[in-house]
């Protein structure tokens, strides 16, 4: 395994580990009193500022006519759709039910990459998504005592939740190509960009409503956390994997999120870390592993014309 695999690998369990975290921070400042419309709103302004910032410490770069308008749709699909739709999902839904509805992500994923681009449905890949899901699924329920029940889910939570797992799905598919061709800075100051501008006209005055509020300090640094490392730095880290690794795998991350929660919580205090637990880690990595060991269309060809 080279250098730039193993930085891609490291790069997606960093994001991971942040939107693990921001599941509880999200839904914590929403019970606080930020709307999920608010919430969605902030990550998107807030996300195209701190790329537009982090741009011009980066090698400039000319986007062609047609790449801006592709970028466009790659924002309404990665950005507003799947940003838009998980956080006002999570705030009718319970943090179980949206833990839940992420391990869809990567079965999607694996249809789409198998329509769009070609990939091989392989008995490892599959395998290895049955794994990770089985123990994404064993770790969620496991946290699900009597106090976790309270303010269960809702259809139409879930609903939106599953609406932006799909979304993302095809971005990751559908982009791949266009991604390769420009760096992290100068691909998401446009998505963000487009984002909030398509973001904006529906939330405005549900935001010009909360900004009239007065909120304590501890949940700004909820906010500040979603929009700085749930957003800004993980999309980083998320596209510097996007570049290497095919979706599937890219998609397979999504099994870590739970992992974080859980360690948080027992770190907290507020869970008992048992063999449950742990087996279903052990499932997630081995299942991510699996998925990692597949062979992508290029290497079946190859091993084709060698034969």
């Amino acid at each position: 395994m080279n250098v730039r695999i193993v930085k891609a690998h490291a790069a997606l369990l960093g994001a991971a580990a942040m939107w693990g975290l921001m599941s509880p921070m999200g839904k914590a400042a929403m019970e606080a009193g930020i709307t999920g419309l608010s919430l969605a709103t902030m990550r998107m302004i807030g996300g195209a500022v701190c790329f537009w910032i982090a741009s011009f410490f980066a090698p400039r770069e000319k986007v062609s006519s047609r790449d801006l308008m592709l970028l466009f749709f790659a924002g309404l699909l990665g950005i507003v759709c799947n940003q838009g739709c998980f956080t006002f999902g999570l705030s009718l839904t319970s943090p179980i039910d949206a833990s839940i509805v992420t391990t869809t992500m990567p079965i999607v994923t694996m249809i789409l990459a198998a329509l769009f681009l070609k990939e091989p449905v392989t008995p490892k890949k599959v395998t290895g998504i049955f794994l990770g899901s089985i123990g994404a699924l064993m770790l969620i329920l496991s946290n699900r005592g009597g106090a976790a029940v309270e303010g269960g889910g809702s259809i139409l939570g879930d609903a939106l939740c599953i609406t932006a797992q799909i979304s993302f799905a095809c971005y990751l598919t559908i982009f791949k190509k266009l991604i390769s061709r420009y760096n992290v800075f100068t691909l998401m100051k446009w998505m963000f960009t487009y984002a909030a501008i398509c973001f904006i006209p529906f939330s405005y005055r549900d935001f010009s409503m909360m900004m009239t509020m007065t909120f304590p300090v501890a949940v700004w640094m909820e906010v500040g956390y979603v929009v700085l490392f749930g957003t800004f730095f993980a999309y980083i880290l998320i596209l510097v994997g996007q570049k290497t690794l095919r979706p599937t795998v890219v998609s397979m991350y999504n099994y870590v999120q739970p992992i974080v929660g859980t360690a948080v919580s027992v770190f907290l205090g507020m869970g008992i870390f048992g063999w449950e637990k742990a087996l279903a880690a052990v499932l997630i990595f081995i299942g991510v592993y699996v998925v990692t060991q597949s062979k992508s269309r290029a290497q079946m060809l190859a091993e084709g014309e060698k034969e």
